[in-house]
């Protein structure tokens, strides 16, 4: 199983990943976070919870050490599917467009930042935002994702943390 967090904002405000994300992320064969952990040692948990290889890119709110640390873009090759990430993919209005251009060998584009889960897809690209585990703001459950690949096709779920 491969498991997307993104905006983790911790440790502000003595937040904390919800059981049910430390579960998912101790079963994980790889795991992808696009930014906004917050500090560096949200990225260590992170990697010290995860079964298998942690991917991540930096966000807007990352500490210095971490912007140092992380790339801005990142993109991985994996069962036969190509995965980018990013954190902002900017405005709503012409994104999987703009992440179709910006990353045109991706399958698919995984980033965060506006907290709000997101999939979408068009002519076999995809965009995904897993939401936050954290700070859900103006979305409706706490969430994370899950990639599976099958056949070299990536398919996203959201896994809802609040039911």
């Amino acid at each position: 199983m491969i498991v997307i967090l993104a905006d983790t904002h911790m440790p502000k405000g003595g937040r904390r990943l919800p059981e049910r994300a430390v579960k998912l992320l101790r079963e994980a064969e790889v795991t992808f976070h696009a930014g906004d952990f917050f500090t560096a040692e949200i990225l260590r948990e992170v990697k010290a919870l995860s079964r298998g290889p942690v991917h991540a890119v930096r966000g807007n709110v990352d500490d210095a050490a971490l912007r140092r640390l992380l790339p801005e873009t990142l993109e991985v090759e994996l069962r036969g599917a190509r995965i980018a990430m990013i954190h902002d993919a900017g405005p709503a209005k012409g994104r999987l467009g703009r992440m179709r251009a910006r990353f045109p060998e991706a399958d698919a584009v995984v980033f965060g930042h506006s907290h709000l889960p997101l999939q979408e897809e068009k002519d076999g690209f995809q965009i995904f935002n897993p939401g936050s585990p954290t700070e859900r703001r103006r979305a409706e459950h706490h969430s994370i994702g899950r990639l599976k690949i099958v056949g070299g096709h990536p398919i996203f779920r959201h896994l809802w943390l609040d039911d």
